[in-house]
């Protein structure tokens, strides 16, 4: 597995991005992927997790109905929609896949961690 995240960038309050992790050696289609973030000065946080077939899927809190996980198994690609952006949302996002295809909140789950990508929202 070797994961990449992608997409992050400066946007503003109520604005949308969308978030892409690709496992470019393709060993991560029968697996749960996870997204997390990490704001400055605090621990790293779960967002969003999806199963290996993406008809699991589990948010956090703070994100449902806001943020949207879904994933292309044929593109090796878990994409994460954001959309009506706070100045909260700013940290550093993660993509994590999980030791098994059961979408899990839990970060000791998982195995494969990616380079982040910064998300800021301005106000």
């Amino acid at each position: 597995v070797q994961l990449q995240a992608s997409g992050g960038g400066l946007v503003q309050a109520g604005d949308s991005l969308t978030l892409s992790c690709t496992d470019s050696r393709r060993t991560s289609s029968n697996n749960a992927v996870g997204w997390f973030r990490q704001a400055p000065g605090k621990e790293r946080e779960f967002v969003a997790t999806i199963g290996w077939r993406g008809s699991t899927t589990n948010y956090a809190d703070s994100v449902k109905g806001r943020f949207t996980i879904s994933r292309d198994n044929a593109r090796n690609t878990v994409y994460l929609q954001m959309n009506s952006l706070k100045p909260e949302d700013t940290a550093v996002y993660y993509c994590a896949v999980a030791l098994g295809s059961t979408p899990t909140t839990s970060m000791d789950r998982y195995r494969y961690w990616g380079r982040g990508t910064l998300v800021t929202v301005s106000s």
